[in-house]
C-alpha cells in the first residue's frame, strides 16, 4: 500500500512511540522475560526500510541495558542517580549473545516484509522466541555458569525453561499489540483520508 506524505509522518511517529514504548517496558516491574524489543524488532523488519532492521533491536536493547543501569525496577530503590556510568558498565559476559539473539529476530522479521498476518506473526514471534532461548543459554554456558561439556551445556538449557514461557507469552503479545496497533491506526488514517477526499470531490461538483 502507498504511503501519502502524511501517512509516512504518522508512520514515523508510530515508529518511534513503539521504540519508546519498548524501552519504558523494560523499565518498569514486568514478568520475568515478558519483554517487547522482539516484537519491536519483528516490526522494525516488517516495515522499516533494510538498511535499519537491525538497528531498531541494537538502539532498544542498548538504551534499555543503559538505562537499567540507574533504574532497578525491582529492588527497594528504584533510582540509583549517584554517579555516572559509564558505557562498558553495562557489557557482561552475555550481553552479546543477547544483542546478537535480538539482531536474529530482525533477521527472522524479513520474513513478514511481504505479507502480514496473524498467523505470519504469530509465527515469527515464536521462531524468534525459540532462538532467543536457544542462543541466550547457549551464551550463559559459554561464560562458564556450567560445567564445560555436553552436560553443562544441558543443564542450562533446563535451567532456562521456566523462562521460555515468559519469553513465548511476552513476545506473542507485544507483536499482536504493535502489528495490530499499527494495522489499525494504518486503516482508520486511509480510511479518513478517503473521506476527505470523497468529501473535497462532492463540494467540486457541487
Amino acid at each position: 500500500m502507498a504511503l501519502t506524505k502524511k501517512h509516512k509522518i504518522t508512520f514515523v511517529l508510530f515508529v518511534l512511540m513503539i521504540l519508546a514504548s519498548a524501552i519504558f517496558m523494560r523499565l518498569v516491574p514486568h514478568l520475568p522475560n515478558f519483554a517487547p524489543i522482539t516484537a519491536a524488532a519483528l516490526f522494525g523488519a516488517a516495515y522499516l526500510p533494510k538498511k535499519y532492521i537491525l538497528i531498531v533491536p541494537l538502539a532498544v536493547v542498548a538504551i534499555s541495558d543503559y538505562l537499567l543501569l540507574y533504574v532497578s525496577p525491582f529492588s527497594a530503590q528504584i533510582f540509583n542517580f549517584s554517579r555516572i556510568h559509564p558505557l562498558g558498565d553495562m557489557v557482561h559476559s552475555t550481553t552479546f549473545w543477547v544483542w546478537g539473539s535480538f539482531m536474529v529476530s530482525a533477521l527472522i522479521g524479513l520474513f513478514l516484509r511481504k505479507k502480514v498476518s496473524a498467523l505470519r506473526v504469530g509465527t515469527a514471534s515464536l521462531l524468534a522466541s525459540i532462538q532467543f532461548f536457544l542462543i541466550t543459554n547457549f551464551g550463559v554456558w559459554a561464560a562458564g555458569a556450567y560445567a564445560r561439556d555436553f552436560s553443562g551445556l544441558i543443564t542450562s538449557y533446563i535451567a532456562g525453561l521456566p523462562f521460555f514461557g515468559w519469553t513465548a507469552l511476552g513476545d506473542l503479545f507485544y507483536s499482536a499489540s504493535f502489528f495490530g496497533i499499527y494495522a489499525l491506526a494504518l486503516k482508520h488514517s486511509v480510511a479518513e483520508n478517503k473521506k476527505s477526499s470523497l468529501k473535497r470531490k462532492v463540494q467540486v461538483s457541487l
